[in-house]
């Protein structure tokens, strides 16, 4: 009954969520995501033939807000007068919407809004549009979106559509289950249903256990959420850090086992704009420098524990 309660309240909650959309003048993340198919019997090999973590290095120095160089893209959304954000509404503590204002935020909200404060002088100067986690390499190739910062890996099949920026981020995935469950790890869920997000690293990861959990693709972590909750799933299973907001909001759930990936966070760019990648990197060096990574961090995730130093970078 205390399951069932929950399930009911969050499934309010989501729908709660989305009906307050209007405002991002984007589809839902279930409108367009289509699942992928519940079980399958191989995942495909990780491709390691690059250094997914190295990125495009600064060019000088930065330019001042307001004064972004000529024919460069930052002048393009400089002349445009907003930054365009892609990310999701339902990863608590990194892009989640209030209930109570009804604004997406978060830390990955906040890389966001320093891009506008470097190129505009205002991080309110920003547009987030909700979009699917298996639409975020084709929204920034289609030039829908400026950038992503959605706790999206930076791997090395990613890096043959987009650019990535250095990595801001360092998280790993782990398995959430209920209280009174006996699993210790991911190995322990053999022949179990473990959702994870349609187009998400996370779900290759899960069918490529060796026990064969059953993997379940839900269009994005929310619907996981509900779907543990109602007993349509036994687990659930993604990075650390969206696990970690998912048992804030159910008591009677647990994270398990120690990291069994890498998943090193980069925002994803536009290969048409390699300055922009670069002018990206350069932020986000000034940030991990001056402290505003740190800051963000505390903001956000401080109840982790003390912030750890901030990725460093690495470039090509």
């Amino acid at each position: 009954m205390r399951r069932k309660l929950i399930a009911t309240v969050a499934a309010a909650a989501l729908t709660l969520a989305l009906a307050a959309c209007s405002g991002d003048a984007s589809p839902l993340p279930g409108s367009t995501a289509q699942p992928a198919p519940e079980t399958s019997t191989s995942a495909p090999a990780a491709d390691t033939s690059c250094n997914a973590r190295a990125s495009l290095r600064p060019s000088g120095a930065l330019p001042e807000p307001g004064r972004m160089p000529a024919g460069s893209y930052m002048a393009t959304i400089q002349k445009r007068g907003r930054l365009i954000l892609g990310t999701s509404q339902d990863t608590l503590l990194f892009s989640s919407r209030n209930p109570f204002n009804g604004q997406v935020e978060g830390f990955d909200v906040d890389m966001g809004r320093q891009l506008a404060q470097a190129i505009f002088g205002d991080p309110n100067k920003l547009q987030i549009k909700v979009i699917g986690y298996d639409k975020r390499v084709s929204s920034v190739r289609d030039g829908d979106i400026d950038v992503v910062a959605d706790t999206m890996t930076a791997n090395c099949s990613r890096w043959k559509d987009v650019n990535f920026s250095t990595i801001y981020y360092e998280a790993g995935q782990k398995v959430l289950v209920s209280k009174d469950s006996s699993a210790k790890k991911i190995e322990d869920l053999g022949g179990k249903k473990v959702c994870s997000a349609a187009g998400s690293t996370s779900y290759l990861n899960i069918q490529a256990v060796s026990t064969k959990p059953i993997a379940v693709a839900k269009p994005a972590f929310g619907d996981c959420l509900v779907a543990f909750q109602q007993n349509e799933v036994d687990a659930i299973s993604t990075d650390d850090t969206i696990l970690a907001g998912m048992a804030a909001q159910d008591p009677y759930a647990k994270v398990v086992g120690e990291k069994f990936t890498e998943e090193p966070y980069g925002m994803a760019l536009s290969q048409n704009y390699p300055e922009f990648t670069r002018f990206v990197n350069a932020v986000l060096e000034k940030n991990r420098a001056n402290g505003t990574w740190t800051a963000t961090y505390n903001k956000w995730l401080g109840s982790f524990g003390t912030a750890p130093k901030p990725p460093a970078a690495q470039y090509r």
